[in-house]
């Protein structure tokens, strides 16, 4: 079986100045493919390029594979993957009044390479404002109430949406501004989706670092401690000024 749609990023959906981000970019590929992915399988998306804005993307899922493309240039790819890929995904949750005071230590607030990232830049008025801060031990916590205008057609949150939470977070473990980085490789499971206005928290974890790329964990908590997303990315470090 396969779909095929024409999309577009808008700039509200920016990671770097001049790109989609990447959480948002690969939940457009993850989401679509999941709803053919057979079971037992979960999607992992890689990114191939920076994701444009504002222009004619093509979205072609076909069984167990999808691709995104601009004109013929291959931006994002997303292939369904074992469901125990996402094994090292699960991270210990603190509690929300925990993750709330671990917000205070969030860098981006004073030093962000990407301030107007739809996740977690504190200059984007229109985005998920996300402040995962450090809490020492190689995690980050935060909270995340989702806004009314991300929710579907059922009332629940979009999974475009959830994709996009469960990036930054990770992203935070890293030393953003020692080493900036972008998302490389995102796979992510949505086990339940919430509901608008949610108390939920957001988990990230440090797993590995091997050369210019980093692995990271993130987990998804609604409000009585129940898991209702996880991922595992790659990150690439970058040079920001090729990207903003």
């Amino acid at each position: 079986m396969s779909a095929r749609e024409v999309l577009r990023i808008e700039r509200r959906f920016r990671g770097p100045e001049q790109s989609g981000n990447g959480g948002y970019t690969a939940g457009l590929v993850g989401a679509a493919l999941a709803k053919l992915a057979p079971d037992g399988t979960v999607p992992r998306v890689t990114l191939r390029l920076p994701p444009p804005m504002d222009v004619d993307l093509d979205l072609l899922v076909d069984g167990d594979h999808a691709n995104l493309s601009a004109a013929d240039a291959l931006v994002a790819e997303g292939v369904t993957v074992a469901a125990d890929s996402l094994a090292d995904a699960t991270i210990d949750a603190v509690s929300p009044a925990e993750a709330r005071a671990a917000e205070a230590s969030y860098r981006g607030l004073v030093d962000h390479p990407f301030p107007n990232c739809f996740g977690c830049g504190p200059m984007n008025a229109e985005g998920l404002r996300l402040r995962p801060g450090a809490l020492g031990d190689g995690r980050t916590a935060c909270t995340w109430h989702p806004a009314a205008d991300l929710v579907g057609a059922d009332g629940r949150i979009d999974p475009v949406y959830i994709w996009t939470a469960l990036d930054c977070p990770g992203g935070w473990t890293l030393d953003q501004e020692g080493r900036p980085s972008v998302l490389g490789q995102m796979t992510a499971c949505i086990d339940a989706r919430p509901p608008a206005g949610e108390s939920c928290v957001i988990m990230g974890r440090l797993l590995a670092e091997d050369g210019r790329k980093t692995h990271t964990a993130t987990t998804l908590y609604d409000a009585d401690g129940r898991v209702l997303a996880r991922a595992v990315h790659t990150w690439i470090s970058v040079d920001p000024a090729l990207f903003n």
